[in-house]
């Protein structure tokens, strides 16, 4: 019988593909979706380059039997909730449970507002924020059902810099985090207090699909990246956690494991061994909370109220 079963959406390559690999170790059964699939069986050598378009669902599932663990792919989009719905119905059909997701799936597009066409800021929001809330909407009901689900995203902090130059890409992206904070803040109101939703985002650069079009251009970039591990290990003491010490947090890996961990020695994380990784991150973040004031006001609930409806007339 499967203990314990995550979904990570966006696990066909790169930084997902880690993250399901490394839960499936952790004992995981975990349902590997992505948009892309393949006859896995065809692929020599054998597993492909993590970040090449050979690296899909299927080879990814296939990489965790061969290690032993377990695993299924189901395709998704997740511009379609219709087809997020089911794949949760599917994930819960097959294992008969949910208790981790994690949102990884992303669109970027990195340019200035006027050189940001409408088709790609309507495909950033729709993969980055609205992809999100449908698969939080659809696996709710299925974290909630023992009490205790656990949510990662993969969105940034809330601060200004991060706006510069990607303003559009930026917009869903901490719209990502404010959705993580609303959220947690849901979960406490509800009395929900062994479930968290929680943001991360890299400190420095990661090896990835991204990244690779970087360094083919300059050999010289690949010094600053480390690799994808330091995310999957950030993402697995996050879901050992307390979820009170996790939920509503947007942290950064390398910090998370630094404060809650106690790691000091990042240097296994360098992609390029013997290199430090330049943090792109800042040392410090600005801190969101405010001092509330005693009376916020009636708070309304649009899903409590009630519309009278007229009789249409003849």
């Amino acid at each position: 019988m499967v203990q314990h079963v995550a979904l990570v959406v966006g696990a066909s390559r790169g930084i997902g593909r880690q993250i399901a690999i490394d839960l499936a170790k952790d004992g995981y059964a975990v349902v590997v979706a992505a948009k892309s699939t393949s006859d896995a069986s065809k692929v020599t050598p054998f597993p492909p380059n993590p970040n090449s378009t050979q690296s899909t669902i299927s080879t990814v599932q296939r990489e965790i039997h061969e290690q032993g663990g377990e695993a299924t792919a189901i395709a998704v989009d997740t511009r379609d909730y219709a087809s997020v719905q089911n794949l949760v119905a599917k994930t819960v059909e097959k294992y008969d449970r949910l208790d981790v997701v994690v949102y990884n799936s992303g669109a970027i597009w990195w340019a200035a507002v006027e050189d940001t066409p409408m088709k790609r800021f309507q495909l950033m929001q729709q993969v980055n924020i609205e992809g999100l809330y449908g698969t939080i909407q659809a696996a709710l009901p299925h974290l909630k059902r023992e009490k205790r689900g656990r949510i990662i995203v993969v969105s940034p902090p809330i601060y200004s810099r991060f706006f510069r130059g990607k303003a559009a890409y930026a917009v869903g992206k901490v719209g990502m985090s404010v959705l993580t904070k609303g959220l947690a803040m849901d979960f406490e109101r509800q009395g929900l207090t062994e479930m968290a939703i929680t943001s991360i985002w890299p400190a420095a650069a990661i090896e990835s699909a991204a990244t690779d079009k970087f360094t083919k251009a300059d050999p010289d970039e690949a010094r600053d990246l480390r690799k994808p591990t330091i995310f999957s290990d950030a993402i697995l003491e996050m879901l050992k956690a307390p979820a009170a010490a996790v939920n509503g947090q947007l942290e950064l890996d390398e910090d998370f494991l630094r404060r809650h961990v106690g790691v000091t020695d990042f240097s296994r994380y360098s992609f390029i061994p013997g290199t430090s990784p330049r943090r792109i991150m800042p040392a410090e973040l600005p801190d969101l909370s405010v001092k509330e004031q005693a009376d916020e006001g009636k708070r309304h609930d649009s899903s409590k109220e009630v519309r009278e409806t007229k009789p249409s007339k003849l």
